[in-house]
Order: C-alpha cells, then structure tokens, then sequence
C-alpha cells in the first residue's frame, strides 16, 4: 500500500515526540549570579542535555543520577524577575567539555574538567604507622584557570611541615569533642584520634557538575567510632571561576556527641597553600560584608569581646597570592546553618567559622556551605550575588 505524501506528512506529525515542558525561575529578593537550579525533571525532558534560554542561547544541562531532576546554572538572575526556559537535547558534533573523575596513583581521587584538575578528594585510609598524613579527609583545591596550581595546603607527614600543616584543603572538624566521658580532638588528631573516607556512596560526572558523595566516620583515642558522616562536594561547570557546593550530614548514634572547639580550630574552614603563609601579612586581605580589610589584618570571635562583625557572617572572602598571582575564595554559609556562627581568620591563609552544636540520633548536623574560587580580585556587590544566588533562593515551576 503507497502513501500520499500529505497522508505521510502527518503520520511524521503524529509520531514526532512532543516538546518538553517549559519551566519558570522567579528570582528572590536580589539579584544572582552563578545560580544552580535543581529543578524535578519536566515531562519529555529525560534526554535534555541543555536549556534554551530566552534570548536563544543555551546553557548546559545534566539529569540527575536518578532521572528525577535536571540541573543547570543560570549566569544571572534579577531580582523577582521570571526567566523561562526550555529543556533540549542537542546533538553535538564533537563531545562538550565534560567533569570527569580519576584516580591518583596513591589512590587519592581527582576530579577534573574538560582536562583541567578542579578538585583532590584526600580520601586514603587511615594509617596508624602514618597517623599524621592520613588522619583526616578533605579535598584540595586548583586554579580556575589552568588547574596548573594547587591554592590549597595539602597532606603533610609531620607538624612541621610548614606553619599548622594539620590545616588542610576545604575541611571539617572540631578540637573538643565530648562523649560518654570522654574526648576527641578531630581537628588535630591529637592521640591518635582520626576520621577517615570509608566508602564513596554516589558519584555523577557530566557537562553542568561533578559530585561526589562519601561515607566518613569519626574515631576516638580508643580506635571507636563516635560519629559518621556523609559529605557531599560538588563542583559545576560556571565561567569567571570554580563554584563548589560543600554539604555534610553528622549523625551518632550514642546519647549525646557534644560538639564544641574554638573560632581557630572548629568548624568548616578553607586553608591556603604553604606558600601564603610566608608572604600572608604583605599579601593577603579580607573582603567582608562591610567591606574590604587592609591586609594582614584579622577579625576573630573572642568570647571576651563577641565582636558582632564576627557572628553569622552571611560569607567572607579572602584574597591571597600563590604561585605569582592573586586569587579570591569567597565563603558562603547556609542560612540554614546552626546559629550562633563564630568567625575566624587568620593572615597566613585559613578562614571559617564553628558553632556549638549537641549531636544526637534524633539531631544530627547538616552544614551547607558553597566556595567560589577565582583569578583576582573582588568586589563587595560580586560578593553579594554570588552569596544571593546560594542563600536568597528562586522560585522553579513549570511555565504554563
């Protein structure tokens, strides 16, 4: 039986698939920039690799691991202003540049972009005949640029490996620790105390990020576990710098784990390569909400004095020079981050804040922190969208 070519026509018409359901992001209270939108996956969008945006370019997009949601990155985002986008799936002639994870040949984990380091995991097991080098995970961070240069201080074999080498990377923990009558310093790892990487529990890789989840548990003098934790880092495909995405969830599941430290050894912190710890007080300054610092000058919580400019700092920003040339972390604290939050720096290249917190099986800890890392300086207003766009939050719906 021969077709008409109208009668043909049509049944193309029928059996093409129909278009993906548009959605709608509705800026909040001010302007954004850089901000990653995890919106449920829209009907006909399962093999969306990108979205339309209204001016007709496109802006990648990834499916979560579990098909359930799409995620990509708007570069800005006015303040109450809907942007609509469309979810498509284009075809590529040559691959997109895509986040990519490998192993080190010490068994570290790398995570890189389109070939450029972004990201060390420092997840070896650890090792009671090398307790220093290995008594704590975190991860290691690269230039934007090249990913030739490591901002960061990594693992050292003993204390005296350069100024407080037991500061590492992006990392978490606290130096008074309390439990069934006893103690831990985590922080330090002082008497054998560690916490160690246990098992990777999810890993995605593709063009809008690379994430990484992992199993972390917490030890005591004694070689017990105390706590576990799950920690999540995420780093997304964005221009201008690298955005990181640091979450955790602490549980226990003894009565009471008391959380507790001081603003120089507690909490979630950002430490600097070695290299800025020698030039930290001619180079290095602070950029804060109310503005920028002169350099080698510091603010930090004092329990005697409680500066407020310490407490519940929205984000901090220091500026450094490593490897000739000057770089900006800007660090963004969750609203939904226990209060009180005490800050912390120092002119030698480590920044952050801690709290005090009671862990418990019915309360366990969930941090949220977001990391924006780039080539040169920084302004108050740059600072403020960046830190919009993680913590004032957006509207997604399907458009209609």
């Amino acid at each position: 039986m021969t077709r008409t070519l109208p009668a043909l026509a049509v049944l193309l018409a029928l059996a093409a698939p129909a278009p993906a359901q548009k959605l709608t992001i509705t800026g909040g209270a001010t302007d954004q920039t850089n901000v990653v939108v995890v919106a449920p996956l829209p009907a006909n969008a399962a093999g969306a690799n990108s979205v339309t945006l209204p001016d007709g370019l496109h802006a990648p997009a990834q499916v979560t691991a579990n098909g359930k949601t799409l995620v990509f990155v708007l570069p800005k985002l006015k303040a109450g202003e809907p942007v609509t986008v469309t979810p498509t799936m284009l075809n590529y002639v040559k691959a997109p540049p895509q986040f990519k994870f490998a192993d080190e040949k010490d068994g570290t984990g790398l995570l890189a972009y389109d070939g450029r380091k972004v990201l060390h995991y420092f997840n070896l097991a650890h090792d009671p005949k090398d307790h220093f080098y290995t008594f704590k995970p975190f991860h290691n961070v690269y230039d934007p640029a090249k990913g030739d240069v490591v901002l960061t201080n990594s693992s050292a074999k003993t204390n005296k490996d350069g100024q407080f080498p037991h500061h590492r990377g992006l990392f978490f923990g606290f130096n008074r620790i309390s439990y069934d009558g006893k103690t831990a310093d985590i922080w330090h790892g002082h008497d054998n105390v560690f916490s160690q990487h246990d098992k990777a529990l999810a890993t995605e890789a593709g063009e809008v990020y690379g994430l990484q989840r992992g199993a972390i548990s917490w030890h005591g003098k004694d070689g017990a576990e105390f706590a576990s934790e799950e920690r999540t880092v995420t780093a997304y495909a964005t221009t201008g710098g690298t955005l990181i995405d640091w979450s955790t969830t602490l549980s226990t599941k003894l009565e009471k784990v008391r959380l507790d430290g001081d603003p120089q050894h507690a909490g979630f912190h950002f430490r600097a390569n070695q290299e800025v710890s020698k030039n930290g007080k001619a180079n290095t300054y602070y950029l804060r909400p109310d503005g920028k610092g002169k350099p080698g000058e510091t603010r930090n919580w004092d329990a005697k004095g409680k500066d407020t400019k310490t407490v519940n700092l929205p984000w901090n920003a220091m500026s450094f020079v490593t490897g000739e040339k000057r770089y900006t972390v800007l660090r963004i604290g969750h609203p939904d981050n226990p209060k009180e939050t005490r800050g912390s720096e120092r002119d030698y290249g480590r920044f952050g804040d801690y709290f005090e917190y009671d862990l418990t099986p019915k309360a366990p800890l969930k941090l949220k922190y977001r990391v924006w890392v780039q080539e040169g300086e920084m302004t108050v207003a740059q600072c403020e969208a960046l830190a919009a766009g993680f913590a004032a939050g957006h509207t997604v719906k399907a458009a209609k």
